[in-house]
């Protein structure tokens, strides 16, 4: 019995760390290795923007030029507030694939630039540390 359990717990350490070196593999070559976030979706296993991508611009933008609070700005969406806050801070929409704190360039089309992104990034960390 004990035997039994240890060689399972050591199959589902080794199985982990096995998925975790082919998902660090898969975002090394800039695939995702999630499911796609708003804005995308999935064509021939390739991210690409979906019909609401532009959505995601009008976010960033709204959000950077006024002074809208992240509660009045994601229910204009019909988002949570932490489903806002999960887009803001999403490296995917500018070409990047995030994955165990490594940032790889993506293999697909970016959504919004990197300076919108940088900008908007600044605001909300602003906006956060006052919480």
């Amino acid at each position: 019995e004990k035997r039994i359990n240890e060689a399972l717990e050591k199959y589902k350490i080794e199985r982990s760390n096995s998925q975790k070196k082919g998902m660090h593999e898969q975002a090394s070559k800039g695939k995702i290795v999630t499911r796609p976030p708003f804005g995308y979706k999935l064509e021939n296993k390739t991210l690409v923007p979906a019909e609401n991508s532009n959505e995601i611009e009008e976010i960033f933008k709204e959000f950077l030029e006024t002074n809208i609070s992240l509660n009045k700005l994601a229910k204009k969406h019909k988002l949570t507030v932490n489903g806002l806050k999960k887009i803001l801070k999403n490296f995917t929409y500018i070409g990047k694939v995030k994955f165990s704190g490594e940032i790889h360039q993506g293999a697909h089309k970016p959504i919004i630039s990197t300076t919108l992104f940088n900008h908007v990034q600044n605001k909300l960390n602003n906006i956060l540390n006052k919480e």
